[in-house]
C-alpha cells in the first residue's frame, strides 16, 4: 500500500451552518485520487452546551488496518529494527481496528474542552495522493525534505506574490484555515 503525504488539519467554525460543502470537495478530491480522508472527526457544542460528534473515513476497514499496520510498522522499524517492524505492525493493525479510525473518543473530549458554545471544530487526517508521485521521484534523486509549510495568503504579500487586497481577499475566504 503505498500512501501519500498525511497532513493533519485542525478547523474551527464560528456559529457553523454545513451545508454538505466541505464533504462534497473531499469526496471530489478522493474521486480525482488527488486527497483521501484517512480520518476526520467533526465536533459540534451548540450555543446550549449540547454536543454532537461524527467520525468518520473515506477508508473502507481493510484500508484502514493496511494503514495502522504500515504507520505501527514504522514505528517500530525505527524504535527497534526489522523485529520492531513486525510488532507495530500488528499493533498499529489492531489498534486502527479497536477505535474505528486513527481518532478516538479520547481525543473527541480534548476537542471539547477547547471549543467554546456555538462552534463547532474538524480534526482531518488527509492523505495527498497527488503527492506520491512526486514524492518518489524527489527519492530517486536523492532529495529529502527540509520543511514543508502552508503559507498564508497575508505572507504572500511579503514575497510579492499576491497584492495586499488580494492576499485580504484570500485570507478572509480562507480565515487563515489553511
Amino acid at each position: 500500500m503505498a500512501i501519500g503525504p498525511v497532513q493533519l488539519l485542525v478547523l474551527g467554525f464560528k456559529q457553523p451552518d454545513f451545508q454538505g460543502e466541505i464533504r462534497e470537495e473531499l469526496d471530489r478530491l478522493r474521486d480525482n485520487d488527488l486527497v483521501r480522508v484517512i480520518d476526520a472527526l467533526a465536533v459540534r457544542k451548540d450555543a446550549d452546551g449540547n454536543v454532537e460528534t461524527l467520525h468518520e473515513s473515506q477508508l473502507s476497514a481493510d484500508q484502514q488496518a493496511a494503514f495502522g499496520a504500515l504507520v505501527g510498522g514504522l514505528i517500530g522499524l525505527g524504535a527497534a529494527g526489522e523485529e520492531g517492524f513486525e510488532v507495530g505492525a500488528e499493533r498499529g493493525a489492531e489498534a486502527v481496528a479497536e477505535r474505528g479510525g486513527v481518532f478516538d473518543e479520547e481525543q473527541a473530549w480534548d476537542v471539547l474542552a477547547e471549543i467554546p458554545e456555538d462552534t463547532a471544530a474538524l480534526l482531518i487526517l488527509l492523505e495527498h495522493r497527488w503527492a506520491i508521485p512526486l514524492r518518489d521521484a524527489i527519492a530517486r534523486a536523492g532529495g529529502f525534505r527540509l520543511a514543508s509549510e502552508f503559507i498564508s495568503p497575508l505572507d504572500l504579500v511579503a514575497v510579492g506574490l499576491v497584492g495586499a487586497e488580494e492576499a485580504e481577499a484570500l485570507a478572509s475566504v480562507e480565515g487563515d484555515a489553511l
